[in-house]
This record gives C-alpha cells, sequence and structure tokens, in this order.
C-alpha cells in the first residue's frame, strides 16, 4: 500500500497532536506537516510540498477552513481535503461538500472510521458516513422546497421583515396597502410553518432565505 502523506490543520495544539499520535501508529499514513491556521496551511503547499489530504477545521484564525476549500479550488490543487469539524449543522456539511471536501467527519469520530475515510479518499473516492449523508440531505431538500414556495415579492417582504420594518413601513416602501403586506406575511408563515416573526427569522436564517 503506497503511503499517504497527511497534513493536519487545527487551531488546537492538544487536538493536532492526539491526532498525529492515532495516525501515527498506521505504516501507511505519514504526517508530514502539522498546522495551526488555514494561512499557514496554504503557507506550506506553496512550497511545492508533497501532500495528498489534509484533515482541515473549520473554525481556525487567519483564515477559516471554508476559506482554504475556495483557495484549494482556485488553485485547483490535487491535495484532497477531509473536513474534520464539531459543527454538526447540514449547512456546513452541505457548504464544505460543495465547496470540494472529499469527506466531512466529525470530531468525535472514531480511529476506524478515519483511517477509513482518509484510505478511501487516497483513492479518489468521497467520505460522507451515512449521519453526516443525512444531516446534508435534509438541510438541502428544506432549502430548496422552502425557496421554491416563496414567490418573489414574498422573498422581498421576507427580506425587509427580517431588517426590522414594521408592516406600514414595508409597504410604504413597496408602494402597496398594509393590507398587501399583511396577506404576504401570513402566507409566508403559513409556508414556512412558523407561528410568529421571531421564528420565522430563525428559521429563514437556518435554511439561508435571509
Amino acid at each position: 500500500m503506497s503511503e499517504i502523506k497527511l497534513v493536519i490543520a487545527d487551531d488546537h495544539e492538544l487536538f493536532r497532536s492526539g491526532l498525529a499520535e492515532l495516525l501515527g501508529k498506521h505504516d501507511d499514513i505519514k504526517i508530514v506537516k502539522s498546522v495551526a491556521d488555514g494561512k499557514e496551511f496554504l503557507d506550506f503547499i506553496a512550497s511545492d510540498a508533497a501532500v495528498d489530504i489534509v484533515l482541515l477545521d473549520i473554525t481556525m484564525p487567519n483564515m477559516d477552513g471554508f476559506q482554504v476549500l475556495k483557495k484549494m479550488k482556485a488553485l485547483n490543487s490535487d491535495i484532497k481535503p477531509i473536513v474534520i469539524s464539531m459543527h454538526s449543522d447540514g449547512n456546513y456539511i452541505a457548504k464544505c461538500a460543495k465547496s470540494g471536501a472529499y469527506g466531512y467527519l466529525l470530531k468525535n469520530t472514531d480511529e476506524d472510521e478515519l483511517t477509513l475515510a482518509i484510505r478511501r479518499v487516497k483513492k479518489g473516492k468521497k467520505y460522507f458516513s451515512a449521519e453526516i449523508s443525512e444531516k446534508m440531505i435534509n438541510f438541502m431538500s428544506t432549502q430548496n422546497v422552502s425557496a421554491n414556495l416563496l414567490s418573489n415579492k414574498e422573498t422581498e417582504v421576507l427580506g425587509l421583515i427580517s431588517e426590522g420594518l414594521t408592516t406600514k413601513e414595508i409597504a410604504a416602501k413597496l408602494f402597496v396597502s398594509t393590507r398587501t403586506i399583511e396577506t404576504h406575511r401570513a402566507n409566508i408563515l403559513k409556508k414556512l410553518e412558523v407561528k410568529n416573526t421571531a421564528e420565522l427569522i430563525k428559521k429563514a436564517a437556518k435554511i439561508n432565505l435571509i
């Protein structure tokens, strides 16, 4: 089995050390570098270092995981990123997958799954566990349904509600009656299955409508 050259990019030193020790037991995996942020990682690969995979945290100083994924995509890098994060939200997972991540693991992942993901990604395959895939699919299906349900005018009204404008202010801004705005608001609440403005803003933000 060919050696897998791997970089760990995470701002927590203890986590990096633990990962390095864990993976160091496997003959086919070699940790070539351990870095504390995205900028340090990009500086390292700019030196043409031989790297197959990066285990990438999302929340890092200087340059976070999302920015690193975007930069790697722009550079058309051959290095395959596996995101390893404490965030289990479908939004994060979907965003990483769309940005070029080959895999997504949670930080409580066990050794067997971690090494399985690394070896599978080295072969050019994607690795998203059943649990992670389900979260991503649930998020994407909810987002698409909600986005399609709202009309252009309802989306416009929702945006103004989220800015804190009153019904009267929105009506004046859109040159319509307050009754029209109240109708739009009632329809939006019904379509997004929420009862009040606070729930509406929370749900709309969660599914990226605002």
